[in-house]
């Protein structure tokens, strides 16, 4: 008896699930993923390192007291509204925004009167924005 011989199939993996099972994981993945559109704003803190620096010919200069008063570059104002804080601050750049806007306010103002002259400072589209620092004696 003379059997006949089998033809061999190719020995092969076949691709076409695996395929499909990353496209599945990658449609799972773009659809789960949340995108944050994140709003930071940029502070630019002072460095000190023993040398006095050179103070900027003009510059905004808003002193916050423990109470929430302005003062703008060593004039006080009416009162501590923020219509009040962007008309004085619109009026003394006079339109320069590329002026530095430097913000110093006391250890104990309430987080409200800083936020209010952060906003006037990017209202106004003021780029150079600093906040005063103190070094903690605990540095030392």
């Amino acid at each position: 008896m003379k059997f006949q011989r089998q033809r061999s199939q190719e020995v092969g993996v076949d691709l076409t699930p695996l395929i499909d099972v990353v496209f599945l994981l990658l449609i799972f993945f773009m659809v789960s993923t949340t995108f944050t559109r994140e709003s930071h704003l940029k502070v630019e803190l002072p460095e000190a390192n023993g040398v006095k620096a050179e103070s900027a010919v003009e510059q905004i200069d808003v002193v916050i007291n423990a109470q929430g008063q302005y003062t703008l570059n060593d004039r006080a104002l009416v009162n501590n509204r923020l219509e009040t804080l962007e008309r004085a601050v619109r009026e003394l750049a006079a339109g320069d925004s590329s002026l530095p806007f430097v913000i110093t306010a006391d250890a104990n103002t309430a987080h409200q009167f800083v936020v209010r002259a952060m906003d006037v400072a990017g209202r106004l589209g003021f780029a150079k924005l600093s906040i005063t620092t103190e070094q903690s004696s605990e540095d030392n």
